[in-house]
């Protein structure tokens, strides 16, 4: 009877125990579940779902203008492609006869201009960093515009890797030059982003971020302008990292804006300034850099010193069917929807200046 007393007395004090600590661990369990729920809701509105709206319909006719900024757009890719083609410092003078070019362009069409060049450390063939600024009233405030002009190895001419970009920094240089701005905007041809270079110490747009990380420059923003000539409106040309596939449009009809987690602002701010220009369909996202293609160019090497950068591109591998090969040639490109991405591009960096 004492044994029996003494389990019965001891029970509430352990059935409440036992509730206290199942209300417990339903409440953790709801907060987690509210996290989460919190978590996607954000990811889905700050990082997927860009603000504005997206080109759509049939483009307008381009312009005189545009046509005449799409037939330049094609002749900087052919010389690139065809009167030089592959794009190496240690491919004879392949790549110094790129930076001639570049640098001729450039003096050609802003008399008095001061190109520097920022040769590479630690590297062999004399590599160089192509580097124009163009003033501001805010002097320190800088936004960064590059594009390498280097091709990957294995005898690709790299008209659209990255031929496409380069020739759209080229055309852009005059055009915001011609305006007064708020921050200085500085355009750098970049050498050595493939690999062997790729995301080593010689890549040179890792070199030159970490110069400016060094000095203490203000850097508001950086957009890396790769490989943006190749599209296709047919289903299924359009491919993604596994994480994210059936999220966006399955055509390759569009310009992507691509950042880390860490640059989502900079990547919203970017495409609803695009979209409020463009004729072309844009679409947009800040993802975690862990995904396959989302630091795939000198944008990573800003993300590496703390500074918010966005990728400009096609999407390249997950749509261009000839990137890094030999059949990465001219006739590939799009250059009338090439021409429209620059448009837009050229309002939305004057957009930027100006804020």
């Amino acid at each position: 009877m004492i044994e029996t007393t003494s389990m019965i007395s001891d029970a509430p004090a352990e059935v409440a125990s036992w509730r206290l600590g199942a209300r417990r661990k339903i409440a953790v369990t709801l907060m987690a579940v509210v996290v989460a729920f919190a978590a996607a809701g954000w990811f889905a509105y700050a990082c997927v779902e860009m603000p504005g709206e997206s080109f759509a319909g049939a483009a307008p006719v381009l312009t005189a203008s545009d046509r005449a900024l799409a037939q330049e757009l094609r002749r900087h890719v052919t010389e690139l492609a065809v009167g030089i083609g592959e794009r190496r410092a240690t491919h004879g003078d392949s790549l110094l006869r790129a930076e001639r070019y570049i640098q001729a362009e450039l003096t050609a069409r802003l008399p008095g201009a001061r190109v520097r060049r920022e040769a590479l450390v630690g590297t062999e063939g004399n590599p160089a960093n192509l580097v124009l600024e163009l003033q501001g009233k805010r002097s320190a405030e800088i936004i960064v515009v590059g594009a390498h002009y280097d091709t990957a190895p294995g005898g690709t001419p790299g008209a659209n890797d990255n031929g496409s970009g380069t020739a759209a920094l080229l055309v852009l240089a005059p055009r915001l030059a011609q305006r007064e701005r708020a921050a200085s905007i500085r355009l750098v041809f970049f050498a050595n982003e493939e690999p062997p270079h790729f995301q080593t110490k010689t890549m040179g747009s890792l070199q030159h971020a970490a110069g400016c990380a060094e000095r203490g420059k203000e850097i508001r923003a950086m957009l890396s302008l790769e490989t943006m000539g190749y599209y296709s409106d047919e289903p299924g040309s359009q491919e993604y990292p596994p994480a994210i596939a059936g999220m966006y449009p399955d055509r390759g009809n569009f310009i992507a804006f691509v950042g880390n987690v860490g640059s989502v602002m900079l990547v919203r701010e970017v495409v609803a300034l695009f979209r409020e220009h463009a004729s072309i369909a844009s679409e947009g996202a800040g993802l975690p850099e862990s995904l396959p293609g989302i630091g795939w160019s000198d944008h990573w090497s800003f993300w590496q010193h703390g500074y918010s950068a966005v990728m400009v591109t096609d999407t390249a591998v997950f749509r261009d069917p000839h990137y890094h090969e030999e059949s990465d040639v001219v006739t590939n490109i799009d250059f009338e929807k090439l021409a429209r991405v620059v448009v837009g591009l050229e309002r939305t960096i004057d957009a930027l200046a100006n804020e």
